[in-house]
């Protein structure tokens, strides 16, 4: 860590600033997420299994590069990973329903 706080209210407000970064960063990704689900062809490829282990692999090995706790990225990915599965599943289902009507 290269920043040394001098106040918990100077903590706080850095940790405001990450977390307004993180949420950025988060809108980007699931704009991706949503983009994905038109090459999909079913409600399998949306939860693939194997992708997801293979995301975690590489979020564990990045956050030990970066000395964070492998265990916290782990599991907030999967948190960040099964939301943005289901908001992907409801767009597939829509995608699907706009294509039937067509």
């Amino acid at each position: 860590m290269d920043v040394q706080c001098s106040s918990l209210e100077d903590v706080r407000q850095r940790i405001d600033e990450i977390d307004r970064a993180m949420v950025e960063l988060i809108a980007r990704r699931g704009g991706f997420v949503a983009q994905a689900a038109r090459f999909k062809k079913d409600s399998a490829d949306v939860r693939a299994p194997a992708r997801v282990e293979q995301v975690i692999a590489k979020v564990r090995a990045l956050a030990s590069e970066r000395g964070a706790s492998a265990e916290v990225v782990e599991q907030v990915y999967r948190a960040m990973i099964a939301a943005f599965i289901d908001e992907e599943l409801r767009t597939h289902a829509t995608l699907g329903a706009e294509a039937g009507a067509v």
